[in-house]
């Protein structure tokens, strides 16, 4: 699968999996924060199922 998430993308993705997945940790949310672990994940690899599926990508030529 080719990456289709770059840019501000990649790290809003980044930012707010982490942040959620900070709160779990601290208690201050409950375990359905977990799902921090999908946009952390795609943030990092710079690959998301639904984008491809819908033919969706945020990447610049280059990237």
């Amino acid at each position: 699968m080719k990456a289709n998430v770059g840019g501000f993308d990649k790290r809003a993705r980044i930012l707010g999996g982490s942040f959620l997945l900070g709160l779990v940790m601290v208690g201050a949310i409950g375990p359905w924060g977990l799902i921090g672990i999908i946009p952390l994940a795609t943030g990092l690899t710079g690959r998301c199922g639904l984008y491809s599926i819908l033919r969706i990508s945020t990447c610049k030529l280059g990237d």
